[in-house]
C-alpha cells in the first residue's frame, strides 16, 4: 500500500515535471515579438531623438518587466496595475531617498528597494523590476540624478507605458493569449478576437 503511494506520487511528479519542462515553440515565439518590440521602440527614441549625452530613456529594469509582461502573462505581478504602480511608484521613492540622502549610498540604496517593496505591497502593485527602478534612481549616472522628479515621468512612466501598449497589442493576437487578465479586459479582447476570427 505505502510502495503504491510512493509510486504514483512518483508518477505525478515526474507528469507534473514533464509537463512544466514542455517548451511551446508558439508562447516563445509571441513572447520574443513582445519583448523585442517593446525594448525596440524605446530604444528606437532613444537613439533618434535623444543626443547622445542624453540617453537614459532605455533603463534596465524595464528588461526585467519584459521577461514578465511578455513571458509570464499569466502572472499577478505582470499585470497593468503591478507593471505602471510598481515602476511610477518606486521611482517616486528612489528619487525622494536620493533626495534625502544623496551621499550615503549604503543607506539609501538598500532604503529605496525596502521601501519601495513596502509600498508596493501596501498598494497591491508589486512588481519586482520595481525594485531595480527604485536603485537606478539612486546609483544611475548623474544624469538620471539630475533629472529628480522628471526621472519619475521619463524615462519611467513613459517607457513602462510604451511596454504596456506593445503588451496589450501582441499578448492578445492568437487566442491562446490573453493579457491582462483582468475580467472586464478578458471579456473585451475576446469578443474582439471572436469577431475578427
Amino acid at each position: 500500500m505505502v510502495k503504491q503511494k510512493i509510486q504514483r506520487s512518483i508518477r505525478i511528479t515526474k507528469y507534473v515535471l514533464y509537463k512544466e519542462t514542455l517548451l511551446d515553440y508558439r508562447e516563445s515565439f509571441w513572447s520574443f515579438i513582445g519583448a523585442f518590440f517593446g525594448i525596440e521602440i524605446i530604444a528606437f527614441i532613444q537613439s533618434h531623438y535623444l543626443p547622445d549625452l542624453e540617453n537614459i530613456f532605455l533603463i534596465g529594469s524595464f528588461g526585467a518587466s519584459c521577461v514578465l509582461i511578455y513571458g509570464a502573462i499569466q502572472s499577478p505581478l505582470a499585470q497593468p496595475r503591478n507593471l505602471i504602480g510598481g515602476h511610477v511608484l518606486s521611482a517616486i521613492i528612489g528619487v525622494t531617498v536620493y533626495h534625502l540622502i544623496p551621499h550615503i549610498i549604503w543607506i539609501a540604496a538598500p532604503l529605496a528597494v525596502a521601501c519601495s517593496i513596502v509600498v508596493m505591497q501596501y498598494t497591491k502593485t508589486l512588481h519586482p523590476p520595481g525594485g531595480a527602478t527604485a536603485l537606478i534612481a539612486i546609483i544611475g549616472t548623474e544624469k538620471i540624478k539630475s533629472l529628480g522628479y522628471m526621472y519619475v515621468l521619463s524615462p519611467v512612466l513613459t517607457g513602462t507605458l510604451i511596454l504596456f501598449v506593445v503588451a496589450l497589442l501582441f499578448n492578445n493576437m492568437t487566442p491562446s493569449r490573453c493579457y491582462p487578465t483582468n475580467r472586464k479586459f478578458t471579456r473585451f479582447f475576446k469578443k474582439n478576437k471572436e469577431i475578427k476570427g
